[in-house]
């Protein structure tokens, strides 16, 4: 196979991080971030693979990475874009040659490299070969949701409680957990803010499903945290909402926070537990999971996931798909469309 000398990239427009106010993932226009244009095809390295892409994935993260308000800095003049999925056509290395000719999701790029771009070079190490029954939109979203609903759940298992609390619960993360939840006979109190996607949330497997609107929404919370004595409450908001949720909680609550969609700083109402109820607060954050979890943990949950989307346990929920070539124009208003994923197709 002849590989082409360029390709066409969404191409990062800024370096590092912006010192501006954080603003949180909503995006209007992509103007001020990115240019598409085109880029010279990367070539692998020692250990890595290079990748056709399929499809890559659109998740806050990547939508916080380009406007300079992520936890790592951009490169200017590199592709955006951190997970998908693709074909292997050219390796560096043992394994990456193993890998040639073989459908594989990823996460991250070399330097310089990115998912929303037609190549990507990543490290065969971290490629993750798919079952021939995954559809490409579940795998364009593989890694970064599920592998974080299938190990924060083990973090659910380990605290003894048969019962978590999850905010922004109608996110794909959300509802990942929901069917996890159900399957294995733990009781996900979901905290949402429409009452539009309750039902919905409900029928993918939440036990509980609280409005954060609702003018008894602290009574059933009080309510709730008695009766199911949660331990766990996983967050992606870190805002007040969840700080008076944590306070609700029982002794030996975990707070662990995952995201910032909000973006100003909460209050801890009563510090005073995290002595006397030895509460605890803390992060997650996937890419550090991966560093320190062994390789079976990581072959399992892996293995694991796949199974759970063959299988019809879980569905990624896809509310549009835009051509590489339209992105700069349609990807905003995309995001928009409703509760689901975002893809990018070259």
């Amino acid at each position: 196979m002849t590989l082409p000398t360029t390709m066409n990239a969404l191409v990062l427009k800024q370096d590092g991080f912006s010192n501006a106010p954080r603003t949180g993932s909503d995006i209007d226009s992509l103007e001020p971030y990115l240019d598409y244009g085109a880029l010279p095809v990367p070539r692998p390295g020692p250990g890595e693979v290079l990748i056709k892409v399929r499809m890559a994935s659109v998740n806050p993260s990547d939508l916080y990475f380009i406007k300079g308000e992520y936890g790592q800095p951009r490169v200017k003049g590199a592709a955006a874009g951190f997970e998908g999925v693709g074909d292997v056509v050219d390796g560096n290395g043992l394994y990456a040659r193993f890998l040639k000719g073989k459908r594989v999701a990823f996460v991250g790029g070399a330097a310089g490299s990115g998912a929303w771009a037609e190549y990507i070079a990543v490290s065969a190490a971290t490629c993750v070969v798919v079952k021939p029954a995954m559809r490409d939109e579940d795998a364009a979203g593989h890694v970064v949701n599920p592998v974080t609903a299938w190990t924060m759940f083990d973090i659910v298992r380990q605290s003894g409680s048969k019962s978590f609390i999850f905010t922004a619960a109608f996110s794909q993360l959300g509802k990942l957990m929901a069917g996890l939840a159900r399957d294995h006979g733990y009781s996900m109190i979901a905290v949402i803010r429409k009452q539009s996607q309750a039902a919905h949330l409900e029928s993918l497997g939440a036990a509980h499903v609280l409005i954060e609107t609702d003018p008894d929404f602290e009574t059933r919370l009080a309510d709730l945290c008695k009766s199911e004595k949660p331990r766990v409450l996983l967050d992606a908001v870190a805002g007040q909402r969840a700080a008076g949720i944590f306070t609700a909680m029982p002794a030996r609550a975990r707070w662990v926070i995952y995201g910032k969609l909000d973006t100003a700083p909460p209050t801890i109402p009563e510090t005073g537990q995290l002595i006397f109820m030895d509460k605890k607060i803390e992060g997650f954050w996937l890419a550090k999971w991966f560093k320190r979890a062994s390789l079976i943990d990581k072959l399992r949950t892996l293995r694991g996931v796949q199974n759970r989307f063959i299988s019809g346990g879980w569905k990624t929920e896809v509310v549009a798909t835009v051509k590489l070539a339209d992105a700069m124009q349609q990807l905003p208003d995309a995001l928009k469309l409703g509760d689901g994923k975002v893809m990018i197709a070259p």
